[in-house]
């Protein structure tokens, strides 16, 4: 009897962990608690920060094998915002992002790589000026659960990494105005 006991309570935890296993889940970006940051440097002098405070976002990620993961980034160009009106009309016009032309950015994954327990680096696709070009991102996972307010499953991420933006072919006042934009983001979102 002890060993039919045994043998039941055995085959009920292999069901209960198999059948628990995580699964991948798509998720929306929560736009108010996410941020789209970029850091250039101004003639030597002062390292400017700017946003793109328009946009929207899914991604599905798998917390057990992260590989499993993807995500996909629209950005309103003409959202840009260095908090100075003159300047964010620069930025609007042919020497910048000509938002009449070009209205959107965009950043789709091609792949997530796992590098320690909550590090991973991002490879993706990233549009702008109607080029598209690879780039990578470091990528921290902040946290994973369920949210204490909406009680749905969130998932935050900080990510990492610098462009040359004349490789999109935005090469006005290279080098004075740096090449290398730093670009900082972070993410809030929750299960679909």
């Amino acid at each position: 009897m002890k060993q039919l006991m045994t043998g039941i309570i055995a085959a009920t935890a292999i069901a209960f962990s198999s059948s628990s296993s995580a699964e991948p889940v798509e998720y929306e970006f929560d736009t108010v608690h996410s941020q789209i940051i970029f850091k250039i440097n101004h003639l030597g002098y002062s390292n400017s920060f700017g946003k793109f405070p328009t946009f929207r976002g899914e991604l599905t990620f798998d917390q057990e094998d992260w590989s499993n993961s993807s995500t996909s980034v629209e950005i309103k160009a003409a959202s840009i915002d260095l908090e100075n009106k003159k300047w964010n009309d620069h930025m609007k016009n042919a020497d910048f992002f000509h938002v009449d032309k070009y209205s959107k950015l965009s950043f789709k994954s091609t792949k997530l790589e796992k590098t320690g327990d909550n590090t991973g680096v991002l490879h993706g696709d990233l549009t702008i000026l109607d080029k598209t070009r690879p780039v990578t991102l470091d990528l921290t996972l902040n946290k994973a659960g369920i949210h204490p307010m909406s009680e749905q499953q969130h998932v935050g991420f900080s990510a990492r990494g610098t462009i040359k933006r004349s490789e999109w072919g935005m090469t006005y006042g290279v080098p004075a105005v740096a090449d290398d934009v730093h670009i900082i983001i972070e993410v809030e979102a929750s299960a679909k």
